[in-house]
């Protein structure tokens, strides 16, 4: 049996109609949970992954779940670094949706355990002009740099983003409003000077730091005070 007669055979309908509503209309949906994805890529990194990353099937959003979640469990002892950031490097652009985008990130905690050695490369993604590998930087920044040795820099890259694509500016906020539940002095700081967003991040960015459940109502009452005005 194949990996994706596999998934059919594992696919809900209902599941699939309501995940169709969160996602672009350009996904293709199988209709599977993402427990059961994980547990299927971990089967695959026991078995073979190599063949499954390079020769997998990837039409269906959930065939690209799955690689982005096999890269995430190799082990960089057996796998090797190298290995494991040429596999990210090969599956970035394929992702075309945030689903996978912020899934895929959340996966890689070898950028936590070498959080050195990804730097370098999370700062290049976030050059680049495409919309998801700008996320992908972005989110990447989210998960694993927003910490006492990096807040200054991630604050400073996130600043320095320009782009005009929805989710490249959502990314932004998001990640800057878990800069402020982390280190509200330092952002705080950092959104009543001048920063360089634009606009509508800035007002998303102060949008997400109220939602968050982090958050108290007296920062939050403060925060409403410093939305801009078009």
């Amino acid at each position: 049996m194949t990996i994706r007669e596999e998934l059919f055979l594992l696919a809900e309908n209902d599941y699939r109609r309501f995940q169709q509503k969160l996602l672009p209309d350009h996904c293709e949906l199988i209709g599977v949970r993402l427990p059961i994805l994980r547990k299927i890529a971990k089967r695959i990194v026991k078995e073979d992954y190599p063949l499954f990353l390079s020769q997998g099937p990837e039409d269906y959003f959930e065939e690209k779940m799955l690689k982005g979640m096999v890269i995430g469990y190799l082990d960089p002892e057996k796998a090797g670094l190298d290995t494991i950031i040429a596999s990210i490097n090969t599956f970035i652009p394929k992702i075309d949706n945030w689903s996978v985008c912020d899934s895929f990130c959340s996966g890689l905690k070898h950028a936590r355990a070498y959080p050195e050695l990804f730097w370098g490369f999370v700062l290049s993604k976030l050059k680049s002009s495409d919309a998801f590998t700008l996320r992908f930087g972005i989110v990447m920044l989210l998960f694993y740099y927003i910490d006492e040795a990096y807040i200054h820099q991630t604050i400073e890259l996130l600043d320095a983003v320009r782009h005009e694509d929805y989710y490249v500016k959502m990314a932004v906020a998001w990640a800057l409003s878990m800069c402020y539940v982390r280190f509200p002095d330092i952002t705080l700081s950092y959104l009543l000077g001048e920063t360089a967003l634009d606009i509508f991040t800035y007002n998303k960015t102060l949008q997400k730091i109220i939602e968050s459940r982090q958050v108290s109502p007296e920062e939050k009452a403060r925060i409403r005070l410093m939305k801009k005005r078009n």
